[in-house]
This record gives structure tokens, C-alpha cells and sequence, in this order.
């Protein structure tokens, strides 16, 4: 096969799950190391913009394109020594899922389903249903583009925290290049159930084991019906899943919250509260943007909350980019004037800002 492929004044749009975005002045497929490392050392050694693309399930690029290289990272790679796992960046996430329930190991089964690369899911802490990928991850292996050489990060050093990691805080240093997990062997049967909804769905309490195949089968069954399993014919999945992310409030912050929701809503209104640790607590974007008046499949445009799950922005086909972010904007806007929380956006925009 060959290393890299490259082309010139390249359409990403179709390289992102929302469809959206201008084209690059150049797009570059890596299909091994040597040959991403080789890309990477070639932008910087031009001082050319890059833009890394795994899976583009987490990307909003602007209208206009990107003035620079593309890097499509289509690396392949999946590797299992007993409960070790190393996937190569551009192997599809929720493939490697299925492969390590069939293998019959435990600690991502719930993590079924997640759109992108094996890459991109340390940058992002991705995590759904009561796992996310910091619980068993090891190792990160990346070009450091500030020492120009590969390095390998232990989980330690990565900086996890909800939906953050030293990948995301400094974009422009690390490369993933592989990723690495310690996975577990429990029997064929799953992680404990940790997420509530999950556990309902399954019949069982918190905490409880099930069988690793019946846990994967609900998680994907519970994001289908959110729109957030990938189909080309359900414009419900154009989208990048969940656009914002649950803010983490203080203290106080969560009391003027609580204040502004029972003044809105009466005095036995509450918003969900959970502990995030250092006195702060989380509460659930989706339920401030249904309670703000944004409902699921709001607007009248190109771009409208899907009509699934109203923390996803969709495109139904023939939206443009600023079409997007406009809605983005009116919903966080909304939120902020009816409740005092400024939600974030959870997507990585490009040539564009919210």
C-alpha cells in the first residue's frame, strides 16, 4: 500500500461526520508512522498551517477551508498481548470496540458505537455510559513536534480530566501516533455497570457485571436511538454527537444556577447535580437546553437540534458551515441568558470560533 497519497485543493468536507467545511490547499493520507511523523516535519519545516484529521467526528471546519496541509491520519494497527491492547491512530474506534468484546475483554465495551479514530479518543478523554478511555489507557505514543522525535507518554502524564487531556490543551505539540490500553479479563462478562441509564436498560443495579456482548448491544441500542450511531441516510448522525459538554461549576455557580432555574421553572425545580470533585459540580447541558426552550428538532434551517437528542446539532443536508455555527450560537446564547451558564463547545473548530 502506499505510505501517503497526496492532493491538491482537497474537499474535507466529506472526511467530517457533519459534511461541512471548505477544501485544503493540500491533503496529505499517511497510511504508516514514518510517513505521518514525515508529513508533520515537513509542515513545520515550511512553517505550512497543519490540520490533523482522524475520523473527523469531532471537527467543525469553516466554510472557507484550510489554508494549508490536511494530515488524514490512516494508519492501521490492532494488536492484543493477553489483556494489552495497542491500536495504531487511524484504526476506527468503534471497530477496535467490537473486536475487544469478541476477544472477550472488558473496560471499553460501553465506549461501543463513538464515532472517529483510535487517535483522536486520548485527546478528547472520550467517555460515554460510565467509562471513558483514561480508566485503561497506559500509554500514548506521539511525535513531540516541539523535540522532533516520538515519545511515550504513560497515562500520568497526559492530563486527564472530563473531556480534556495534554493532547487537547497544547493542539499544536503532540501527534498521536498510537495508543495503548490495559484491558481486563473478566469471563467474558463486562466492567461493573457504572452508568445509570445503562443499567436500567439492562435490568441490573449499578455495579453489577453482564455479559461483555449484552453491553455493548445496549450501549450501541441507546445511542441509536439518540442519533449518535453513524447511518449516511439519518441526518440525525451529521452531526459531531454532543455538541457542548455538561459544565463543571463551582460552588457558588451552582448555587446561582439553582436560583435562576426555580425562579424560571418553580420552586421545586432542580437542576441534575453531581459531584466532580474539589467542591464543584456537573450538571447536564441537554437538560439547560431543553429547559432554555430549545426542544428537540428546533430551527427552520439547514441546521437544527437533531430530533433524537437535543445536545446534538445536526446537518440536514444542505447547511453550510456558518449555518451551524448560528444555531450553535443561539443555543448557547439562550442557555446563558435563561440560566447564567456559558455552555463550551465540544467540537474542535477550525478557521471558525463560536
Amino acid at each position: 500500500m502506499q505510505e501517503r497519497h497526496v492532493a491538491k485543493n482537497a474537499p474535507l468536507a466529506p472526511l467530517t461526520t457533519f459534511r461541512l467545511g471548505g477544501p485544503a490547499n493540500r491533503l496529505v493520507t499517511a497510511t504508516t508512522d514514518d510517513a505521518v511523523i514525515a508529513a508533520v516535519r515537513e509542515a513545520d519545516d515550511t512553517g505550512t498551517p497543519l490540520l490533523i484529521i482522524g475520523g473527523g467526528s469531532n471537527l467543525v471546519i469553516g466554510d472557507k477551508g484550510f489554508d494549508g496541509t490536511a494530515l488524514r491520519i490512516a494508519t492501521r494497527g490492532f494488536a492484543l498481548d493477553g489483556t494489552a491492547l495497542e491500536l495504531a491512530a487511524g484504526e476506527n474506534w468503534s471497530d477496535a470496540v467490537a473486536r475487544t468484546v469478541a476477544a472477550g475483554l472488558a473496560g471499553v465495551e460501553c465506549l461501543a458505537g463513538i464515532p472517529g479514530s483510535a487517535g483522536a479518543t486520548p485527546i478528547q478523554n472520550v467517555g460515554a455510559y460510565g467509562q471513558d478511555v483514561s480508566e485503561t489507557l497506559t500509554e500514548v505514543v506521539a511525535y513531540d513536534r516541539r523535540a522532533g522525535e516520538t515519545v511515550t507518554l504513560p497515562a500520568a502524564e497526559c492530563g486527564f480530566s472530563y473531556r480534556h487531556s495534554r493532547f487537547k490543551q497544547h493542539p499544536d505539540r503532540f501527534v498521536v501516533l498510537r495508543v495503548r490500553f490495559a484491558l481486563e479479563d473478566a469471563g467474558g462478562l463486562s466492567a461493573p455497570v457504572r452508568y445509570a441509564q445503562t443499567a436500567r436498560a439492562l435490568g441490573v443495579a449499578p455495579g453489577e457485571r453482564v455479559p461483555l456482548a449484552t453491553a455493548r448491544e445496549t450501549v450501541l441500542a441507546l445511542r441509536a436511538g439518540k442519533g449518535m450511531v453513524l447511518d449516511p441516510a439519518d441526518h440525525d448522525t451529521w452531526s459531531a454527537g454532543s455538541f457542548f459538554t455538561n459544565p463543571v461549576l463551582t460552588e457558588d455557580e451552582h448555587t446561582e444556577l439553582v436560583r435562576r432555574v426555580r425562579e424560571r421553572l418553580g420552586p421545586d425545580a432542580a437542576p441534575p447535580a453531581f459531584p466532580d470533585g474539589g467542591g464543584r459540580v456537573k450538571t447536564s447541558a441537554a437538560w439547560l437546553i431543553e429547559r432554555a426552550g430549545f426542544t428537540k428538532g428546533y430551527g427552520s434551517g439547514p441546521a437544527r437540534i437533531s430530533t433524537k437528542h437535543t445536545l446534538a446539532l445536526t446537518n440536514r443536508g444542505e447547511a453550510t458551515t456558518e449555518d451551524l455555527l448560528a444555531l450553535a450560537r443561539e443555543v448557547r446564547d439562550g442557555v446563558r441568558d435563561a440560566f447564567g451558564v456559558t455552555l463550551v463547545n465540544e467540537p474542535v473548530t477550525v478557521g471558525v470560533s463560536l
